[in-house]
């Protein structure tokens, strides 16, 4: 009988094993390290946080009161009361 070959074939398919074992090792890292998509909860909250973010900013420029320069100062005369 032949057992070399047997052989032979037999380290041919431990070599094969062990190659779809590192790729599948490769894609359970790949697959840990990908981030979660957030659901349905997660994107409204992130809409809704952008929307306050923008809403504040045009508000802000909106009613802000401006700054003037301090060599403009002016005296008040009376009373504020009218």
């Amino acid at each position: 009988m032949n057992y070399w070959q047997y052989e032979m074939l037999a380290e041919e398919r431990r070599e094969e094993i062990r190659a779809e074992m590192k790729q599948i090792r490769l894609e359970e890292q790949a697959l840990a390290a990908r981030p979660v998509s957030p659901g349905w909860y997660g994107r409204r909250m992130f809409s809704l946080g952008n929307w306050m973010i923008a809403t504040g900013r045009q508000l802000r420029g909106r009613y802000e009161i401006e700054s003037r320069p301090t060599s403009h100062t002016h005296k008040v005369r009376g009373s504020f009361a009218r």
